[in-house]
């Protein structure tokens, strides 16, 4: 009789920093327990956010998570956010085979697994799936072909996965920023634009998530495209560091 009550939860991946974490903190705002995953975090727990360090490269260990955090007394998963994400950027030819295996892992395997071994749960709860896409999902990208490519394949999946499992009840997001302010250009020569009208800022994803999730019950929103108001990068220095 003294059985823990359960509570909505959310997963998230990459959540420790950039959008992921705006994501996270928002769904906690909103009422979430939060479990979100990432291979380190710089900041304290806050009550609703758990921190799963974990690196989802490694399927073992990623398998592994999973079932803990679906096994926690109390849990109820009705959200999932696929955000975590790599990214290289140049010319096609200038990057080697581990870069281009390490995006496609990232970006578009492991959202795939992670969505299997969590879609009967979500199904029973009517739950909600956000992957976290790229508006190079719907352009071409020269200097960041396998990139884009990863993405599209992620907002391809997102579609299917949606008009496959929507007579259950769940819902499925895809959302395609434009340029962010983080530290996914970290391995590029160029970041985002400082001006608050050049770039989009990581709350921005969050405000989609909790748009899709404040609709009336019976809609779904498929995609959200956001971008800054003017199409503007910076350039870094010849120099920068990875």
């Amino acid at each position: 009789m003294n059985e823990t009550a359960k509570k909505k939860t959310a997963i998230v991946t990459g959540a420790s920093s950039g959008i992921g974490k705006a994501i996270a903190h928002r769904l906690v705002k909103m009422g979430y327990e939060v479990y979100g995953i990432g291979r380190n975090f710089d900041e304290e727990e806050i009550p609703g956010f758990h921190h799963v360090i974990c690196d989802l490269r490694e399927t073992r260990e990623m398998l592994a998570a999973i079932k803990r955090i679906v096994k926690t007394p109390g849990t109820e998963p009705e959200v999932l956010v696929n955000n975590a994400g790599s990214a290289y950027y140049g010319l096609h030819e200038e990057l080697n085979p581990e870069k281009i295996q390490e995006m496609v892992r990232v970006n578009l395997e492991i959202p795939m697994v992670i969505t299997q071994q969590l879609l009967r749960i979500l199904k029973e709860n009517k739950g909600y799936i956000f992957n976290i896409s790229s508006v190079t999902a719907i352009s071409s990208n020269p200097h960041g072909a396998a990139y884009g490519a990863t993405k599209a394949g992620l907002l391809s999946f997102g579609r299917s996965l949606f008009d496959e499992a929507r007579k259950y009840g769940i819902g499925v997001t895809s959302i395609l920023p434009d340029m962010t302010d983080t530290a996914l250009y970290r391995n590029a020569d160029f970041e985002a634009d400082a001006a608050m009208d050049a770039h989009l800022e990581p709350e921005d994803a969050a405000d989609a998530v909790e748009y899709a999730l404040s609709v009336r019950k019976g809609v779904c929103v498929p995609e959200i495209v956001i971008r800054p108001q003017l199409h503007r990068i910076k350039k870094k220095s010849r120099d920068f560091c990875r």
